[in-house]
């Protein structure tokens, strides 16, 4: 995924960009950047690894070289930016949320035209660049970003440092968001509300789809009007979106109580007691509670000090080792209980498979999952929310291909909600995990949860569409 802070203001910048952009490093663990620009001393950029520390740790000692009353900062899961760029545009800088799908075919079709690639990282295309030699074929930016927008497959939200202010300009789709905030003197940019609160902005109003604004400290000037279609990410609500973090107005937390109401209202009482798996499965778990009538207990806990992110290693068998790590039973409540677990998702289902056997083994007499989204039947070509390479990652594709000898079989009927390849899916993957039950909330419960008209919804892992 990968999120994004810019701030343009009438005075230094670096303490605001530094913590905005901070609060944004739930959504990625690669690489991290910032970049500033002072028209005496030019673009000042940084590039960091966080694949062993954080953030904060690898930008604290050298916040005193970002001079200036603008800049940007970027959460990177792709590539290494900001990148800094000197055309017939001028001098700007660019980060980008992005998953370009056709990479290549763009980067061989710049360079048949003579262009070069300089920012290669590990032998392999940084997508960024691609994005800033695409704005550099426009006559202008405007022309430029559009010629991103028809170009890419996939889909691209960015921000363009300037030497006279910020661009920012949706994905065309508006799949990923974008909000303004606003306090004496400054504007910010950033991909989560959650960044503002403590910083004294205040919401403003979050871009829509295609939408292309220019950001200076005193005004917002829109550059190409919100086109009239948006498919923003589902995925937000349900998983990568910060609980306070309010998408399209929308917020988060809220969003996963109320999905967590409809199907503990729905759902008959198995459980003695009900838990969010930490951290995004709590807000489910909570509605889910409410709406069924049993007590939330906390029967799992999340051990945060040494094992903060389970997704940081970069070999799959150390995630899933930490993953484990980081979650400690509380036998006390466990013991003899039937726990009803709430989790936001099951994508390889193996972390889920050795939470349900720790739960056993802590003394659990039964063991119930209720997952806060549809089962996730389709990759996502749009945005790279989970590190899978394929589709036969996805514990439901194996089943499928299990049951039908093709992986692609009858997709439509396995994501039909109550079909009878549905329900013959979900009771395969609840016994390969070991529970004593599975059920997953309906499509028709999360689109009603997240307020939004389907068709402004981006459902296509859940149904293909």
């Amino acid at each position: 995924m990968g999120g994004f802070f810019g701030v343009v203001a009438n005075a230094p910048v670096v303490n605001d960009l530094f913590y905005g952009t901070d609060y944004n490093s739930h959504l990625g663990t690669k690489r991290a950047g910032m970049v500033t620009f002072d028209p005496e001393k030019g673009f000042n950029r940084s590039i960091h690894s966080l694949e062993r520390n954080y953030f904060r740790s690898k930008f604290e000692d050298e916040l005193d070289s970002f001079v200036g009353n603008q800049g940007l900062g970027v959460i990177s899961d792709t590539d290494p930016q900001p990148i800094i760029v000197k055309s017939h545009l001028g001098r700007y800088a660019v980060v980008t949320v992005a998953k370009v799908n056709n990479a290549r075919e763009i980067a061989d079709s710049l360079l048949s035209q003579r262009m070069h690639l300089s920012e290669m990282s590990a032998n392999k295309i940084n997508q960024t660049e691609l994005i800033a030699l695409l704005i550099n074929t426009g006559a202008d930016f405007v022309e430029g970003i559009k010629k991103v927008y028809s170009t890419v497959k996939g889909s691209c939200s960015m921000l363009i440092l300037t030497e006279n202010g910020i661009i920012a300009a949706r994905d065309f789709l508006g799949r990923t968001p974008i909000v303004i905030g606003r306090k004496a003197g400054s504007y910010a940019v950033t991909s989560e509300t959650t960044a503002f609160p403590n910083l004294g902005f205040q919401r403003v109003r979050d871009l829509g789809p295609g939408e292309i604004v220019r950001i200076t400290s005193d005004k917002i000037e829109v550059l190409t009007p919100a086109a009239p279609k948006e498919q923003i990410c589902s995925f937000l609500w349900v998983y990568y979106g910060f609980p306070a973090s309010d998408y399209n107005g929308i917020n988060a937390e809220a969003v996963r109580e109320a999905c967590g109401r409809c199907m503990g209202c729905s759902d008959e009482k198995v459980g003695d007691c009900v838990c969010g798996i930490p951290d995004s499965g709590i807000g489910f778990a909570l509605g889910y509670s409410e709406g069924n009538g049993i007590p939330y207990q906390r029967a799992v806990l999340k051990y945060t000090p040494t094992w903060p992110r389970s997704f940081t290693p970069s070999q799959q068998s150390r995630r899933e080792f930490v993953a484990k790590m980081k979650l400690i039973p509380n036998q006390a409540i466990l013991k003899d209980k039937s726990v009803v677990f709430c989790d936001d998702s099951i994508v390889r289902g193996t972390q889920l498979r050795d939470n349900v056997s720790t739960f056993f083994e802590g003394g659990a007499r039964e063991v119930h999952a209720r997952i806060s989204c549809p089962p996730l039947v389709y990759g996502c070509p749009y945005i790279g929310f989970t590190s899978s390479k394929s589709d036969l990652e996805l514990i439901s594709r194996r089943i499928i291909r299990d049951f039908e000898g093709d992986e692609n079989a009858k997709l439509e009927q396995y994501a039909t909600t109550g079909s009878p390849e549905y329900t013959r899916m979900v009771n395969e993957i609840g016994r390969r995990l070991g529970l004593t039950s599975l059920k997953f909330c309906t499509l028709e419960d999360l689109v009603k949860s997240i307020g939004l008209p389907k068709e402004r919804i981006c459902t296509h892992c859940f149904d293909g569409k």
